[in-house]
């Protein structure tokens, strides 16, 4: 596991490479991934996903819950 001072050295060694780097092509592929990393998720599934996340607000909506205890015996198996 890491530290807090191990982050905090791998950022400062990362912004000091940013600040010498010249390379165009590489900044934008950085930029590119930084707009990717902050990208509204909701774009990125797949209709079907979102058809199960919006039948989950519904069921929420109409108090068609199950307890928790309920579930995990259903999932078990996955956690």
């Amino acid at each position: 596991m890491k530290t807090d001072a191990q982050t905090l050295h791998k950022k400062i060694a990362l912004i000091q490479w940013l600040s010498t780097l010249e390379d165009d092509v590489v900044i934008d592929k950085l930029i590119q991934f930084r707009k990717s990393e902050t990208a509204d998720w909701w774009s990125a599934v797949s209709d079907e996903e979102k058809a199960s996340v919006e039948q989950g607000i519904a069921d929420v909506r109409n108090k068609k819950l199950s307890a928790h205890s309920t579930a995990r015996k259903l999932y078990e198996k996955w956690l």
